[in-house]
């Protein structure tokens, strides 16, 4: 019978969690995939290595959306089976509420696991090979950094303004720049068009202008003068840049767990970087307790809560999810303005929902209402007074 009641409960849980992580995902990529699709249409960066930073990216997204599919797997499975009155036959067979949540906790043990992975190893790994992979496309196509109508900061004492730039990004219309290189000596160049050119040290990139004029101010004469051009070279270092790539200052978002333990390890004082340090360990534990969570949640709800249409059940499950995330965001603020402990703070959406979700499931458990009310009972004295009464 456990076999059977398993593979019938597999069958109606697997397909609607498979298409909500495909939902979801699609929902969390839709702003990434926007800003990076722009980098292969207007900034030459090959298909291939946008490809490999859409795969670092993908871990990030699973640990959010692995528990929000389980979550609606369960209230849309569930929910039809309790729809149906499958729930009602479950029961004339001798099944209890316990029988039918082995096999969702024995799906809850699997992505407990599976999550703990991505947010532990996983996670920290792809974010520390998504700032590499950046910083190739830095270095290789370092022209889709440059914005045009935007006042570019990227080099060092320089200020780029581009009214216009041509793909693959290496031609520019209506430039601008500020060169303050030089504290004594100031220039400001005005160029009709330029052009990006790569030399074969990849530290130095040349600008080359076209038909344009500098205008230079010297601060210790005092003077100012105009020099009319028809090619001029600017020379843009890319090595401060690509120092600060080279040599990162590691966030705790990209820390492995045993960088993330010695960090804790060797601070003395209660110092921001600690705290900092501290929450994300406990976030990356505390995020794959939310299948666990949502397991407890799910079966009470989705009995009393059915519904015929999925909108039904995909409307509690955004209830839910918003309900968890918000108390994790306010968590982390707590925890980040020390008023709470992270060992707390980041634990408090599991402990809440926690608790909730073990009083409903054993309230429909014993087939009790989640919720008792007072009934008004006459007592007969010479008030006639009425008084409350509780129903278990």
């Amino acid at each position: 019978m456990g076999r059977i009641l398993f593979r019938y409960v597999s069958r109606e849980v697997v397909p609607p969690f498979l298409i909500g992580l495909l939902i979801f995902t699609v929902l969390l990529f839709t702003i990434r995939i926007l800003k990076l699709v722009d980098l292969v249409v207007n900034r030459g960066v090959p298909v291939a290595q946008l490809l490999e930073t859409f795969a670092y990216i993908l871990p990030a997204f699973f640990e959010i959306t692995v528990p929000m599919a389980f979550l609606l797997a369960l209230l849309w499975g569930l929910g039809r089976l309790s729809a149906d009155r499958e729930i009602i036959a479950f029961k004339s067979c001798g099944i209890g509420l316990l029988q039918l949540a082995a096999p969702v906790w024995t799906f809850a043990f699997i992505l407990l696991c599976t999550t703990f992975v991505l947010t532990l190893y996983v996670r920290p790994w792809s974010n520390a090979a998504l700032k590499q992979a950046l910083y190739g496309i830095a270095k290789n196509h370092v022209s889709a950094g440059l914005k045009e109508k935007t006042f570019n900061t990227d080099f060092a004492g320089l200020v780029i303004y581009a009214e216009e730039i041509q793909p693959p990004g290496t031609r520019l219309h209506g430039v601008m720049i500020a060169d303050n290189r030089h504290a004594q000596h100031q220039n400001t160049i005005f160029a009709e068009r330029g052009t990006i050119l790569v030399g074969e040290d990849q530290e130095i990139l040349t600008l080359r202008l076209l038909d344009g004029s500098i205008h230079s101010f010297e601060q210790l004469s005092h003077t100012y003068h105009t020099t009319h051009f028809s090619v001029y070279d600017v020379s843009l270092n890319l090595s401060a840049i690509l120092a600060n790539v080279k040599e990162p200052v590691w966030k705790p978002k990209e820390m492995t767990l045993g960088q993330l333990l010695d960090t804790l390890a060797r601070s003395e004082a209660q110092t921001q970087q600690e705290r900092n340090a501290s929450i994300e360990l406990h976030r990356r534990l505390s995020l794959p307790f939310a299948c666990v969570v949502f397991s407890f949640l799910a079966l009470p709800l989705s009995l009393r809560f059915r519904g015929t249409q999925h909108s039904h059940g995909f409307a509690l499950t955004m209830g839910v999810l918003l309900t968890y995330y918000l108390l994790l965001t306010v968590g982390e603020a707590l925890g980040k303005k020390a008023v709470l402990p992270p060992g707390i703070a980041l634990w408090l959406p599991n402990i809440i929902l926690g608790i909730a979700g073990v009083y409903l499931f054993e309230r429909a458990r014993q087939e009790k209402p989640f919720f008792t009310r007072p009934v008004w009972k006459r007592r007969s004295t010479p008030k006639q007074a009425w008084l409350p009464v509780v129903r278990p």
